[in-house]
């Protein structure tokens, strides 16, 4: 646990020793802010919630996750850092842990300092708080499931623009698992039992269920599963790539 501790702290301290950590925050709270305003129409709907402020996150995500992501392994590959860290006193996991846990800080302090939305619509009316931290915690756990998608493909290739463009059409995939479009595509030759499997793995469906206030433990868990899962695949990719 100490080395993924220690990775973490380096890499945390490396997104802000360059302009990266600044660009996604201003960038974040920037686009997210003037989505909700102007596209979401935050005042004009007559109603103190943050459902337009959270709608717009998932395709947020989309494209600034996997600009975070790219560079977990793909810079250490490209740099020739990537064989140096693996032969420190560290597991493989401890290090995949340690990159992903750094970035996911990232993502948390940027939903943080939405903040100042969160008191807006306090003082402007009465509403459910409950909702409000269940939003904020689905939009959290999506952040990280992108990220952990981000780091298994970037762990694949030593160019961080191939990692970033992966990463979004997997993730874009990913959340229109559930979408009528895609199911009415698989659907005409696949059994209904891979139909629901295909729909389980949206990560929009899972999202919006949280941000609806209903805060089953059973998307808290496909979001952790699927954070799991991704990191177990970049362990696997640096011990072939180690191992070649």
């Amino acid at each position: 646990m100490n080395g993924t501790l220690v990775i973490a702290r380096r890499e945390f301290a490396a997104y802000f020793a360059s302009p990266l950590a600044a660009v996604f925050i201003v960038l974040f709270l920037a686009l997210s802010s003037a989505l909700a305003f102007y596209l979401g129409g935050f005042f004009e709907r007559g109603q103190a919630d943050l459902q337009p402020f959270f709608a717009f996150h998932p395709w947020l995500y989309l494209f600034l996750v996997p600009a975070v992501g790219m560079r977990l392994w793909a810079e250490e590959r490209k740099s020739g850092t990537l064989e140096l860290l693996l032969t420190l006193p560290i597991t493989p996991w401890q290090a995949v842990l340690g990159k992903f846990l750094a970035g996911w800080a990232l993502l948390g302090i940027a939903l943080v300092l939405t903040a100042p939305m969160w008191w807006t619509v306090s003082w402007l009316g009465d509403p459910d708080h409950g909702v409000i931290v269940a939003s904020y915690l689905g939009s959290w756990l999506l952040s990280g499931a992108m990220l952990a998608v981000g780091s298994a493909l970037s762990a694949l290739t030593r160019n961080q623009v191939v990692a970033f463009v992966v990463t979004v059409v997997v993730c874009f995939a990913l959340m229109l698992a559930g979408h009528p479009l895609v199911q009415d595509a698989v659907q005409g030759w696949a059994p209904r039992d891979v139909i629901d499997a295909v729909a389980a793995l949206s990560f929009l469906t899972h999202v919006q269920s949280i941000q609806r206030g209903v805060l089953d433990l059973r998307d808290v868990l496909f979001f952790l599963l699927s954070i799991a899962a991704w990191l177990c695949a970049t362990v696997l990719i640096l011990d072939a790539k180690k191992a070649g």
